[in-house]
């Protein structure tokens, strides 16, 4: 293998290894700003969320109840999480990506039933009460989503109005829901949680492009660097090494030793080609000496 063969395959590696370890330098810090956005854009939206249900529980539902009592059910104006959902379903229709859930062990709408991950999330939230709140990272359906969770608990009897014994909950609530499930709560369990989900994947997915176009922009960039090293090199060293070594051969049989060698250069190609030709000047005069 050639010395310009070499050295062409040795920077070509460290330059390969320079432009991958570049992409994935921009891949991880693409990929932590995503995150940082999604996380900045999920606290908003979650505690837009809790707000909205904990005004409604607080201020709201106290006088619809003085106002209607307890014995209607009307879901609408009734149920923190169907004004949760209406608002956030609302929000939905420009934002479609975006999920809300209130998922449940045992619900009365079967769309909120949870899931593995959301049961055991929900029973970290059992584990320990002190936790108010969660997020992180979590896969569903394929797709990558950043999540925020609050626990929703059986904190005291009032929640087993509607969802303890079915024979005791509101008979509106029973013909919209039945009875199968969503009932039988017991005090002090965390039976649910709010979670909304912020979508990662447009996010992760112009991380990995911005990566890709960085590492092909480089490998364009080590493809003409190596044209122009290979033009170079070929000029100002293999080329001057190559007549110099034809030379010395010559010289070594005897041959043109009246033909100078020229070699402009002040380098050590040039500093050689001179040591060259003052060898031949030697052999010629010690040939000289010797007719």
């Amino acid at each position: 293998m050639s010395l310009r063969v070499r050295f062409m395959i040795l920077i070509a590696v460290l330059s390969l290894i320079a432009v991958i370890s570049l992409a994935a330098v921009s891949y991880q810090f693409n990929r932590s700003n995503a995150l940082k956005e999604a996380k900045l854009k999920g606290e908003i939206v979650y505690n837009y969320m809790i707000s909205s249900r904990d005004y409604f529980g607080k201020e709201q539902l106290p006088k619809i109840y003085e106002t209607a009592g307890r014995d209607i059910f009307v879901p609408e104006i009734m149920s923190s999480f169907a004004v949760v959902r209406g608002t956030f379903e609302t929000f939905n229709q420009k934002t479609p990506d975006y999920i809300l859930k209130q998922a449940t062990k045992n619900p009365l709408v079967p769309s909120n039933k949870a899931d593995a991950q959301e049961l055991e999330l929900i029973g970290r939230f059992h584990k320990n009460q002190a936790m108010t709140d969660n997020e992180g990272l979590m896969v569903k359906n394929g797709q990558p989503y950043y999540y925020f969770a609050t626990p929703i608990r059986v904190s005291d009897a009032t929640c087993l109005e509607c969802h303890g014994d079915p024979e005791q909950a509101p008979e509106e609530q029973t013909d919209i829901y039945g009875t199968e499930s969503g009932y039988h709560w017991e005090e002090g369990d965390t039976v649910s949680a709010l979670i909304v989900y912020i979508p990662l994947q447009k996010a992760l997915a112009s991380a990995r492009k911005m990566a890709a176009i960085l590492f092909l922009i480089g490998a364009a960039g080590i493809a003409l660097l190596m044209s122009m090293i290979w033009f170079f090199f070929s000029r100002y060293v293999i080329n001057p090494v190559s007549m110099l070594e034809q030379r010395a051969t010559e010289i070594s049989l005897g041959k043109n030793l009246g033909e100078g060698i020229v070699t402009p250069a002040q380098d050590e190609i040039g500093s050689l080609g001179r040591a060259i030709d003052r060898l031949r000047i030697s052999i010629e005069k010690m040939l000289q000496r010797y007719k």
